[in-house]
């Protein structure tokens, strides 16, 4: 089941839709029946909500025909991840402790994609709380990859990913507290976009309040700078909001990067990438080059890997929501989840709050870093690709269930802005993720680098039609 529209960029079917060449329903119906079609194979949806995004897509359709004034997503179809409240619809976080769950409200991310006219057709899966870099809860079952079902799209935003790789949706709103919007992206082809920390606001309250962002998936640089516009800004129920004005992410997506002062670095000072995919992602990065931008290399970003100063915050935030079902119902969680909850809730208070200004050391590094440079370029991970069912690569097997990926979590410790964009593609024809950091509140700069990068690419190389067996 293929259409024109399955991979036409958000803005494209945006302008479609406002010279009323394209319907909200039609379009609407399309990623439906997209997302159905494909549910037994790629498992990408928790819960498909179709009488709403129909009644949704019918209002849409409605407005532009008597000449109301559009939103910036109107008629749009996009998804939210299960980790995020969508009033009135299932919220289970991946997890069977939660199967049941009604969210009460929309989060506030979900009330400006309704505000500015998207069309929320599900939810999307994800690993429990979030917990798991990869795309398989003990609820939903795995949930695998367009290109290749014999693997993983990553995780923890594993059906956002999923579906818009496969063309459902033009983009999808995930979250990302350790790499959660940036790992399924590089392991699929996509852009995956996190803004400072507290730029999206996150409510209702996060397991995992100081690390955890709302953001977006697309396939392309624009879209994801559209759509983090339009669910961004302060609200006070998020306690950490950004309270100042949105960037122009739409701007900073055509701008030049003349001038901009990148550094590269294959490991940060301690990862272990496959040979490969470190040469895929520093072409990438040094192609910045030939668009004038200025790229120096750099070894150490880090003294130290900061994995267990990120694993003591998340871990003890998801363990403390789940300590009564860890000890009454443990069958219920997905065992490798389990324990290191178990690991994390066992940290006696003083060890836990070295950790803490531990990590305020770290945001203190980074503050000095980029007074030397604008963006700071990496793998987004050490590999290019890992079979569906596994929670870790061969040959990182010595790695915990998130420090294997190396690259991501050290930017939800500092709450930098960052993204991965597809670097290109690996030998085994699976997409490579070049991850672009930014000081606190440098968004611009990180789009402008993506959308350099993204320039340099083959038109469409990162697309791969999606068929189903």
């Amino acid at each position: 089941m293929t259409s024109d529209l399955d991979f036409m960029t958000a803005l494209e079917l945006r302008g479609l839709i406002a010279s009323r060449s394209v319907s909200p329903v039609e379009l609407t119906e399309l990623s439906l029946a997209r997302a159905e079609a494909s549910q037994g194979t790629l498992n990408a949806f928790s819960h498909l909500m179709p009488e709403e995004a129909r009644s949704a897509a019918r209002r849409a359709e409605e407005a532009v025909m008597r000449g109301a004034p559009l939103g910036l997503l109107h008629g749009l179809p996009v998804s939210v991840k299960d980790l995020i409240a969508v009033g009135g619809q299932p919220y289970a976080s991946g997890s069977r402790a939660m199967a049941g769950n009604i969210a009460a409200a929309d989060a506030p991310s979900v009330e400006r994609l309704r505000a500015e006219g998207a069309i929320i057709i599900g939810k999307t899966t994800t690993s429990e709380f979030g917990a798991k870099p990869v795309g398989d809860s003990p609820l939903t079952g795995i949930t695998r990859h367009p290109w290749d079902l014999t693997k993983t799209p990553g995780g923890s935003s594993a059906g956002a990913a999923a579906s818009v790789a496969a063309g459902i949706t033009p983009f999808a709103l995930g979250t990302d507290g350790g790499g959660s919007l940036r790992i399924p992206a590089a392991l699929t082809g996509l852009v995956g976009l996190k803004a400072q920390f507290g730029r999206v606001p996150v409510w209702p309250t996060s397991a995992t309040p100081t690390l955890a962002h709302v953001g977006s998936i697309a396939r392309n640089v624009a879209d994801a700078a559209l759509l983090t516009s339009a669910v961004a800004g302060h609200d006070p129920r998020d306690p950490f909001a950004v309270a100042g004005p949105v960037p122009d992410l739409l701007g900073a997506a055509k701008a030049s990067v003349a001038g901009l002062r990148v550094a590269w670095s294959a490991t940060l000072g301690y990862a272990r990438p496959n040979p490969e995919v470190a040469a895929v992602a520093r072409a990438a990065a040094m192609a910045l080059a030939d668009q004038g931008a200025i790229v120096e290399e750099v070894d150490e970003v880090f003294e130290s890997d900061p994995a267990d100063l990120w694993t003591a915050e998340f871990y003890a935030g998801i363990g403390t929501r789940l300590r009564s079902v860890l000890e009454a119902r443990r069958d219920l969680l997905d065992p490798a989840v389990a324990d290191v909850l178990d690991a994390a809730l066992a940290q006696e208070m003083r060890a836990y709050y070295e950790t803490v200004f531990a990590r305020y050391a770290l945001r203190d590094r980074m503050v000095s870093f980029f007074t030397g440079y604008d963006v700071l370029l990496s793998p987004t991970l050490p590999i290019s690709s890992l079979e569906a069912g596994r929670n870790i690569p061969e040959g990182l097997e010595d790695r915990s269930l998130v420090s294997w990926a190396f690259y991501t979590y050290p930017f939800n410790l500092t709450g930098q802005p960052a993204a991965s964009v597809c670097a290109g593609l690996a030998s085994d024809g699976m997409p490579v993720g070049l991850q672009i950091i930014g000081r606190s509140l440098g968004e611009i700069d990180v789009v402008r680098a993506a959308a350099a990068v993204e320039r340099t690419q083959p038109q469409g190389y990162n697309l791969r039609p999606f068929t189903g067996p």
